[in-house]
């Protein structure tokens, strides 16, 4: 008979809140929060995503779980205790209760790139049935109310985690309207702090206007980029475990001896000094948040489906296959030639070769079984940032000039301009990039014999097009509302049932 962990010291008040209870915040963000809090200042209540298995495997072991560092040289075993408290992702009566408190000062979040609930574009996806159903649940109890008596959302209703979250907000808003909070995303997400704000941004106004304002003025989102391969834990690992040690921990976490936290924004709530167990805050993380999802996450997603289709199972069997690892160094090739010139511009050192040469040690360590399954998982949400992104910047030929925000922003502009021919284009000249490929118009066919055609006076109508008749009453498109969206594009084309009447947004209640 073998035992569960337990713990060894006293619990830690609650001072974090996260959502996203998986294998790698217990390896990732709660190993750092216990490395960082030698006082234990800091307990965490961790509340689940999709199932409340996690929770209550956690409750049933008093909240304690083994980490398994498996290095290329052995094993290391450490119980992590900075989890005081286990709940149900859909207990939002939890959720509001703890970010009442004073004390709470931070939330984290890993609910992975799907949790998002995003469109291809960014924004809030409000077609989504779950986010329209929290769309009319939330109204019905934001709007129409003073700021002390808000409405109800029944417990377990609330499905995504915007609504989750900006309804915990709310609370917070009611108890301690002058407090800050620090909302920390820690998913492989380009630029994750502002997918997460725009999610909240967009939900707050199309429910309570006056709760989005008070996010802007009191509410701080950082950017981070994280790394730590955290495979799924096997049953053969716990049996292992038990017949080592005597414990039979049923929320074993496998992670490989690699870390890596890196955070920036303002924040302006207090915070475990996460730099003492190795995080760094920088104040532009954009390089070293390509550098990972481009390299890593896009080279784990390539070996996930190349790798599979020639029968391997997992990333170190992917690539010690030639053929898998020449692919995956033509991708980082590619990367590389992004990565340099911005790092370069703005004096980051990224150390690219060592990054690799660190990545081939890490895919290569036969000790961790990351199974290409796990990888491939929600690949149409992961694959538009891994390595979409990379090979779409290297063929429109950017060299980094201006940085990629930058280059977002011209996008955008070109988008609205429309496919306007430049200059240089009709001149036929050459632009850059095009590698002396001429694009020389093609000559004028020549005038056939006889006399030139009368040309039309202005203003006279041509017999060759039939003429639109204008009804007199006709009335020009209504303009979008704009007040819907942070970045001026409107949100009212897939508006919920619910809100086209006595609609908050248009109302300005909150």
């Amino acid at each position: 008979m073998h035992d569960s962990p337990h713990r060894t010291a006293p619990r830690a008040p609650v001072r974090i809140v996260h959502l996203g209870l998986g294998a790698f915040h217990r390896a990732h963000q709660a190993w750092y929060t216990a490395h960082a809090d030698a006082r234990r200042e800091w307990g965490i209540a961790a509340f689940t995503g999709r199932s409340p298995e996690a929770a209550q495997t956690l409750e049933r072991q008093d909240d304690v779980y083994t980490l398994l560092t498996r290095g290329p040289d052995g094993d290391r075993l450490e119980t992590v205790e900075s989890i005081v408290a286990a709940h149900d992702g859909g207990d939002t009566d939890a959720l509001r209760d703890y970010l009442t408190r004073p004390e709470v000062a931070v939330v984290t979040l890993t609910v992975t790139e799907k949790g998002y609930r995003r469109r291809t574009d960014g924004r809030l996806d409000i077609a989504d049935p779950d986010v329209t159903a929290d769309i009319c649940a939330l109204a019905g109890a934001l709007a129409d109310h003073h700021d002390d008596v808000p409405g109800a959302v029944e417990n377990g209703v609330l499905r995504s985690m915007p609504a989750r979250l900006l309804w915990a907000l709310d609370a917070r808003r009611r108890a301690l309207p002058d407090s800050t909070i620090t909302l920390i995303p820690c998913d492989n997400l380009d630029d994750n702090g502002t997918a997460l704000r725009t999610a909240l941004a967009d939900l707050a106004s199309l429910t309570s206007p006056l709760l989005g304002a008070w996010i802007d003025a009191h509410v701080d989102v950082v950017t981070t980029s994280v790394d730590r391969i955290t495979p799924r834990t096997a049953p053969a690992d716990v049996d292992a475990i038990a017949t080592r040690t005597g414990v039979h921990d049923e929320a074993l976490v496998v992670t490989e001896p690699f870390h890596s936290w890196i955070l920036s924004g303002r924040i302006r709530a207090e915070r475990p000094r996460w730099e003492d167990a190795g995080a760094s805050f920088v104040s532009d993380i954009e390089p070293f948040e390509q550098r990972k999802l481009w390299m890593l996450n896009g080279a784990h997603s390539l070996l996930a489906y190349d790798g599979a289709l020639r029968g391997h199972e997992t990333v170190a069997e992917a690539i010690a296959d030639p053929e898998c690892a020449a692919l995956v160094n033509d991708l980082w090739d590619l990367a590389q030639r992004r990565l340099e010139p911005s790092a370069h511009r703005t004096g980051v050192d990224l150390a690219l070769p060592d990054y690799r040469e660190a990545l081939l040690t890490r895919f290569a360590n036969p000790r961790i079984a990351h199974h290409l399954r796990q990888i491939a998982a929600d690949g149409s949400l992961k694959l538009r940032a891994r390595i979409v992104e990379p090979v779409r910047r290297a063929r429109r030929g950017r060299d980094g000039r201006g940085g990629h925000r930058r280059d977002r922003r011209l996008d955008a502009v070109r988008r609205r301009r429309g496919r306007r021919r430049t200059p240089a284009r009709r001149r036929g000249r050459d632009r850059p990039g095009d590698a002396g490929i001429l694009r020389r118009p093609a000559p004028r066919a020549a005038r056939p014999a006889g006399p030139r055609p009368r040309r039309r006076p202005r203003g006279a109508p041509d017999a060759r097009r039939p003429r639109r008749l204008i009804a007199p009453h006709a009335r020009a498109p209504a303009p979008q509302d704009r007040r819907s969206s942070p970045s001026g594009v409107s949100l009212s084309q897939h508006r919920p049932s619910c809100l086209r009447r006595g609609d908050p947004a248009r109302t300005g209640t909150g």
